[in-house]
Parts: structure tokens; C-alpha cells; sequence
């Protein structure tokens, strides 16, 4: 939990009772309170970091795409940024809202396809999630695994058309989006009275492995080479699927599984961070080709082409400036 829940750890909160320590049900309402409150400086704060190390000035935004499942209010996320950080006003902005785990290849897409038509447009990138006030107490094992496996996070990313010639960084190269030909009433993701309420069964895994490789075979058939998976961790069932559905070797999803184990499942903002780490690998090789997939509800299966970009580094000194560029994420 953010902020306000964790202060009230010691007492009761409208989350937790103070003596029996039992979860309690607040109305959806009152769980989106926490999340107009705190969802604003968790975005603000992931996009000062991934602007510092793109060493991209504020002033520089034309562009702003947030994604968010966790909470709604108006003006959002995307408005509250341009406030925040001090961007133009004349930024033009778009939101995702409710696109689940799988937002952050939509948004990219949308920032890819704004500087194709744009060669001078800067795009801020943000995606954030507070899963946690969406916790409710359960018996359903299903139910249990769902609130035990999600976590809060944002992660950013600058995305430009400008050549970077000092930094490692991610080409988007290809999107693609498949729905699998079942699995609509296996990830749902619907407004309750007592939150947002998630429905994450057992067979989500299975259709992953029977499903992914022919939903990736649009963005496969573009290049058969592939030397990095980035995949979101939906659970290690699910990256267990994937791998072997793909007859990946057993340390080809290590970055997913690390995020994962470090973070939780935090929606959309995942991806960003596997991205991240990716970055800031020491021996990333400059044309590495990735392809980057997230699942969301229905089953959707968003994909994305990514060829690292790694400058010559001259030496040493030069690597403690790296800055991810045109995509960075944290």
C-alpha cells in the first residue's frame, strides 16, 4: 500500500481493522479516494526519473500517453502531469484507461505512431497502477492468488524520432495484438461495489501455452531471429507456459521472472521495467532484437519488435552517463 495505508498500519484504516487486523470491504468510492490522491505523484515521480535519464528537459514534451486500470477520475492522470511537471500547455495528451496489464504496448504503439507522423515530437510515456486498494478478503483460491500476485508501481518512457548517439536505447520496430479464441471469462477486470474486481482463473496459464505462439506469429514472421524475450509476468504459471510453448531455454524469461520476484505483478507498469533492465544490461550488443509481449483481459496478446541500439562506448568513464533513449523506463 501507498502512503496513507501504510501510516494507518499501526490502527484502523478503511482497509484494515485495527484490532481483529481483518481486511476490510470499503466501498469503490472510498478506494478510489486513495488513488486520485496518490496515483498522481507516483506518475509525476516515474516521469522526473525516466526524464533525467533520458536527460530530456520537461520543456521538451509534446506528447503525453498514460495508462491506468486502477482508479479513474477527470481531468486524469495525463492532465495532472502537464501540472505537475511544469510541460507546455499546448501538450497534447491521450489515456488508457482500463486496458489491464497489457497497456503499456498500446501506449508505446501510440507514441511510436505519434513521431512517425511527428519527426520532432517527444513523447512522455507513463504507466501506473495502485493494485492494492483493489484487495479484498476471499476463500476463493483463484480470488487469493489475484490480490497475493499484483503490486502498486509506474515506470516512464521518453520516445523520440531524434537519432541517439550516446546511450543505449530500443527501436520500436512492429506491434501486434491477437485475441486468443477463448478466455473472455477467464481475465476480467469489472467495477464493483466494493472495488475493482479481478477474475484471474486457473486456465489463463493454459490458454497462454496453447495460444501464444500462434498469436505471435505476425511479429515472428518479421524477423525470425530473436535474442531477448521481454514477457509480463502475469504469474510464474504463465511465464512457465510461455517458455514452454516457445521451447525457450530454462534462463530466457530470467528478466521477467527477477521483475516478478522484485516487484509483484503491477499491471500495466511491468513491462516498462523488464524494458528497463534490459537497458541496463552491461553486455546488451547493439542489434539485439527483442520481442516484448503482455497479456490482457479477454485473452488480449500485445507484442512489440525492439532492436537495442548501443553506442560505442570510448571508455569507462562514458558508462556511468548511459541514458535509455528513445525508451526509458523506471
Amino acid at each position: 500500500m501507498l502512503s496513507e495505508l501504510g501510516s494507518q498500519q499501526a490502527g484502523s484504516s478503511d482497509f484494515i481493522d485495527g484490532e481483529s487486523r481483518e481486511v476490510r470491504s470499503p466501498l469503490t468510492g472510498t478506494r478510489n479516494d486513495v488513488y486520485r490522491r496518490e496515483a498522481p505523484p507516483l506518475f509525476a515521480r516515474a516521469a522526473r526519473e525516466a526524464l533525467a535519464r533520458a536527460d530530456v528537459e520537461a520543456s521538451a514534451i509534446t506528447h503525453v500517453v498514460t495508462a491506468s486500470c486502477t482508479g479513474f477520475f477527470a481531468p486524469g492522470p495525463d492532465y495532472r502531469l502537464v501540472r505537475d511537471l511544469g510541460l507546455v500547455t499546448t501538450v497534447e495528451r491521450d489515456h488508457l484507461g482500463f486496458v489491464g496489464c497489457a497497456a503499456a504496448f498500446p501506449a508505446l504503439r501510440q507514441a511510436a505512431r505519434i513521431c512517425a507522423a511527428d519527426p520532432h515530437a517527444v513523447v512522455l510515456v507513463v504507466c501506473g497502477e495502485i493494485c492494492s486498494i483493489h484487495l479484498r478478503a476471499s476463500s476463493d483460491p483463484e480470488q487469493i492468488v489475484a490480490s497475493a500476485v499484483f503490486a502498486d508501481g509506474a515506470a516512464a518512457a521518453v520516445v523520440t524520432a531524434r537519432a541517439s548517439t550516446d546511450a543505449p536505447s530500443l527501436a520500436l520496430e512492429g506491434f501486434a495484438t491477437a485475441l486468443t479464441s477463448e478466455g473472455e471469462d477467464d481475465m476480467r477486470w469489472i467495477i464493483g461495489d466494493h472495488g475493482f474486481e479481478m477474475t484471474l482463473t486457473a486456465e489463463v496459464p493454459r490458454i497462454v501455452g496453447r495460444e501464444v505462439r500462434d498469436a505471435l506469429a505476425p511479429v515472428l514472421a518479421r524477423d525470425g531471429r530473436v535474442d531477448r524475450w521481454l514477457v509480463h509476468p502475469g504469474g510464474r504459471s504463465i511465464l512457465d507456459r510461455f517458455e514452454t510453448a516457445l521451447d525457450l531455454p530454462g534462463d530466457a524469461l530470467e528478466l521477467s521472472r527477477d521483475v516478478l520476484r522484485r516487484y509483484g505483478n503491477m499491471s500495466s507498469a511491468t513491462v516498462l521495467f523488464i524494458l528497463a533492465r534490459m537497458l541496463e544490461e552491461p553486455d546488451l550488443v547493439d542489434g539485439s532484437r527483442a520481442i516484448g509481449v503482455a497479456f490482457g483481459p479477454g485473452l488480449t496478446v500485445e507484442s512489440a519488435l525492439l532492436t537495442a541500439r548501443v553506442p560505442t562506448v570510448v571508455n569507462a568513464d562514458e558508462i556511468a552517463g548511459l541514458r535509455p533513449e528513445p525508451i526509458t523506463a523506471g
